[in-house]
């Protein structure tokens, strides 16, 4: 099935089930109001939303209206824990080679990730206020999965059992307050905008063999300001899947219903497929070139970032949103 969540207002809108195709949606009154409410009780909760679901789908709901993503809140719009890894090699490769980041690769063979912020998710229309450009503006396609409970100490294959919904992300990234680099073991704080998401969140079952192997294997199509730059495989090269991912995260820790774990920018080997990131673009250039051409973006600058499935649908609607300076006295101030 897939979710979605209305803006009425409130911090949390509205939880709705939209239809496959993307053209219905009905509200889930009377079963959930709120999708955090769903992934606490999911057991319960879920079988009812997919009834409303088939119903959706097979025309036979008797409260459907169009959908509009516009009217979209992400669809969990604030979380209790969100973390993010680096699970595509060849980002951080050609990042490396080409002299944009230091950040080494882990020599244990297990993923790089940190903590990110979840108190602010933004919708996939929203625009992401940045107060001085020469920051570097950038984005990156990601995916990434909301879970259930899932023990401390949980196996891949457990953790994996944890996965509620998949979710399409832009990672914005201020590539010049990388400060990571800058102060080792600190983690990223001011080079993290808020992320956006997809208005759509789908439960894994309705990739059907396209979810496999802790991987969704479909397309994600970038575009900057109009221009393709990426179409990007999602599946075959994720070095690290879900189930790792959430089991290195939870090692120490239990988490609970309701964590976002992304996948970091998705990366193809073969330039050919472009990329999903202006920093990896950049890198592109450096290495062939001897210098970046592409610059950073600019207030006004736009991206559209989908994630297409094997029969060419669009699997969680598009984010196109644009880059606009900050509405504040103090923006100015701001070093």
């Amino acid at each position: 099935m897939k979710l979605a969540t209305f803006n009425d207002g409130s911090r949390d809108g509205q939880l709705m089930v939209v239809s496959r195709d993307l053209s219905q949606a009905q509200f889930a009154s009377g079963i959930a109001t709120r999708l955090q409410q769903v992934l606490d009780d999911w057991n319960f909760l879920s079988p009812q939303l997919e009834d409303l679901s088939q119903g959706l789908n097979s025309g036979k709901a008797a409260r459907a209206f169009a959908f509009d993503p516009h009217q979209c809140l992400a669809p969990l719009p604030r979380a209790y824990l969100r973390a993010d890894g680096l699970a595509y090699p060849s980002h951080l490769a050609r990042l490396r080679r080409a002299g944009i980041t230091t950040l080494a690769e882990r020599s244990d063979g297990k993923p790089i990730m940190w903590r990110a912020a979840g108190d602010e998710l933004l919708a996939a229309h929203d625009e992401v206020r940045v107060a001085r450009t020469s920051w570097g503006v950038d984005f990156e396609a990601a995916l990434a999965v909301v879970t259930g409970d899932v023990r401390q100490g949980a196996r891949a294959d457990e953790a994996l059992d944890g996965v509620r919904l998949l979710l399409l992300a832009n990672d914005w990234t201020l590539r010049e307050r990388a400060e990571l680099e800058r102060v080792r073991g600190c983690g990223f704080v001011q080079s993290k905008p808020a992320t956006a998401f997809a208005p759509v969140a789908v439960t894994p079952d309705e990739l059907g063999p396209a979810w496999r192997d802790g991987r969704a294997f479909a397309r994600v199509e970038v575009h900057s300001n109009g221009r393709s730059i990426g179409r990007c495989t999602t599946g075959e090269e994720m070095a690290f899947h879900f189930g790792q991912l959430i089991a290195h995260l939870s090692r120490t820790r239990a988490l609970r219903a309701g964590a976002i774990v992304g996948s970091g920018a998705i990366s193809n080997e073969d330039p050919a497929r472009g990329v999903c990131s202006l920093a990896e673009q950049r890198a592109l250039e450096i290495l062939e070139h001897g210098e970046a051409r592409m610059a950073y973006l600019e207030h006004g600058d736009s991206v559209r970032i989908e994630l297409i499935g094997a029969d060419g649908s669009s699997l969680c609607g598009a984010i196109e949103q644009r880059v606009a300076p900050v509405r504040s006295a103090a923006a100015a101030r701001i070093e």
